[in-house]
């Protein structure tokens, strides 16, 4: 989500600085403020903030939703975020501090939210992807098991895709490939044990300090799509993610690496399979989508067509394993 930065131009978010500023302690003010790259659905700010004198320095980070399709959808997300949030606060899953929310733009000139700046950064590099992967699985375990009281639930998990909804690449040398994929998920979802989902967790939503055997989980962010679901779904998401920024190999190795640490997925073969199936297709043909902040993360070389090809690879391995 914050990989890069550029400098904030002002322009088309008066009315939401002035609503930060009436969040803001007394005597602090706004120092800078920088746009944040790398990020899809959102535009995100960081704001350096100082106290009376200019001591007292703290940073927060400012969501706000600007596209049109998430305007739409912002007063559900932003809810949202802003309720798991204040749940997460007492656990030791590392998630920002609410600040304030006006998911209607009720205030700010788009729907926003404001909460605490996370340490570290995303890191989507080759150089130690196995050791990041196995932090990702340690931390997916934990939040999976969550305690959340069914008041505090969040809401049931959506499906991102659809049978007739898939889009295959015109090109392939490999169509059969595809279609068995899709005839994977052509039944209803198979019976499974619920639990908290991140629903959104991949690298680019996780921040890291540290390196080597000092590399450690800083921070887990975006959690606008948070859902009750099976913990199968959300590794599976994961799994695609890692199979597009790491290659096959990696996205098939971490459901293993989940279950190594104590993670509890489906014993049924044909059941996970729907799962990692249902959330791989939702990024055919090419994950353009997932493509474009990546890029701007510094992974240039990930290419429409190179993952095009991962992403047929990582479905052929997937039935190979478990079909």
């Amino acid at each position: 989500m914050n990989i890069g930065q550029h400098q904030e131009q002002g322009a088309g978010w008066a009315a939401t600085r002035a609503w930060v500023e009436k969040q803001l302690g007394d005597g602090e003010r706004i120092e800078s403020v920088e746009r944040l790259v790398g990020g899809w659905t959102s535009t995100m700010r960081r704001l350096d903030l100082a106290g009376p004198a200019g001591d007292g320095r703290r940073t927060l980070v400012l969501r706000s939703f600007v596209k049109p399709f998430y305007l739409r959808h912002a007063p559900g997300l932003l809810t949202r975020e802003a309720d798991v949030l204040r749940l997460l606060g007492p656990t030791d899953v590392p998630a920002a501090e609410l600040q304030a929310v006006d998911p209607d733009a009720e205030h700010c000139d788009h729907p926003s939210l404001l909460m605490g700046l996370l340490p570290g950064r995303i890191r989507l590099d080759e150089a130690a992807a196995g050791r990041r992967a196995a932090l990702l699985a340690r931390q997916l375990v934990r939040i999976h098991g969550l305690s959340v009281s069914e008041r505090d639930r969040p809401r049931t998990y959506q499906a991102w895709t659809a049978p007739d909804r898939v889009r295959l690449p015109e090109v392939t040398d490999r169509p059969h490939v595809w279609q068995r994929a899709v005839d994977v998920i052509r039944r209803d979802p198979p019976a499974h044990r619920s639990c908290f989902l991140h629903r959104d967790f991949h690298p680019g939503n996780v921040l890291f300090t540290g390196d080597a055997e000092d590399l450690r989980i800083s921070g887990v962010v975006d959690w606008v799509e948070t859902s009750w679901g099976p913990a199968d779904l959300d590794v599976a998401h994961c799994s695609t993610a890692l199979a597009l920024l790491h290659g096959p190999d990696e996205g098939m190795r971490f459901a293993d690496r989940y279950a190594a640490e104590g993670g509890r997925l489906s014993l049924d073969p044909a059941g996970h399979l729907y799962w990692r199936m249902l959330d791989a297709l939702a990024f055919a043909p090419d994950a353009e989508k997932v493509a474009v902040p990546w890029r701007e993360s510094g992974r240039t070389d990930l290419t429409a067509p190179l993952l095009t090809r991962r992403l047929e690879e990582y479905l052929e391995a997937l039935l190979r394993r478990y079909g």
